[in-house]
């Protein structure tokens, strides 16, 4: 399906379906296109927003994990949205996602986070993007994958662009820095919300090991893995993730706390 971006001030977003609301928050290089299979399945049951998150415009001082999750807050404010609502984090996302449920404990009722930084992450296999440098590009986006066949050329051709601006490069850098930065192991322990962790079982980025961690460290979790897939489950196993997500939301009435 084609996503129907909105457009408020300065706010891009999707904002599918009616009821109950599902906050997704994409990665570091990743774009409102990476939910496009949890939007169909469940935009005709819930309202399902997606921020488009300024990681390659935000100002150079602000471009960190405290900066993006002050946006989220801003955004929401912008739409009017103030009722307690689920929130899905991939990668930096999941990162925004436990910062923000730190910060607004009583309008987050459940987590879902999906090979989240946070803890640990190896964000480009170890090194930052090399500007003009096609073929590093498309092993380092390959190397998301369990399977090199989802890094398609239009997703390689996306990351290159990016890459091979200064500006751009430059808030990548910041804000992975920052992530990396912001570990929240001391922290986790105070989230009660109902969380459930998918995990690509081949993940290289957030390994199975990190999975664990947050799943020991957070004390209302769940964690359920997918073989055959790596740091983002939602893109390369979209209909294993969502029986996941469906059966979570089913059964965790998502408990809110003040």
């Amino acid at each position: 399906m084609a996503l129907q971006i909105q457009e408020k001030n300065d706010f891009q977003y999707v904002d599918e379906g009616t009821g109950e609301v599902l906050l997704l928050l994409h990665g570091l290089f990743g774009a409102l296109s990476n939910w496009e299979d949890v939007v169909a399945e469940f935009s005709p049951r819930y309202r399902v927003i997606i921020p488009l998150l300024p990681i390659y415009e935000m100002p150079l001082l602000k471009a960190g994990v405290p900066g993006l999750v002050s946006f989220v807050e801003e955004f929401l404010a912008e739409i009017g949205l103030t009722e307690p609502c689920a929130v899905l984090g991939n990668s930096l996302g999941g990162h925004i996602a436990l910062v923000y449920a730190l910060r607004n404990p009583a309008r987050v009722s459940r987590l879902v986070l999906t090979g989240s930084s946070g803890l640990f992450e190896d964000g480009m296999g170890g090194s930052f993007p090399k500007r003009g440098n096609y073929g590093f590009v498309q092993e380092r986006v390959a190397y998301t994958f369990y399977d090199p066949a989802v890094a398609t050329k239009e997703l390689v051709d996306e990351v290159f662009n990016v890459t091979n601006s200064n500006a751009k490069c430059l808030r990548i850098i910041s804000i992975a820095r920052s992530a990396q930065r912001h570990n929240l192991a001391k922290e986790l322990h105070k989230i009660s919300a109902p969380t459930l962790l998918v995990w690509g079982l081949n993940d290289t980025i957030t390994p199975p090991v990190v999975a664990h961690e947050f799943h020991r460290l957070l004390p209302n979790s769940e964690l359920r893995f997918l073989d055959h897939c790596g740091h983002a489950p939602m893109m390369e196993r979209p209909r294993a993730f969502n029986a996941l997500l469906l059966q979570f939301m089913a059964r965790c009435p998502g408990a809110v706390t003040s």
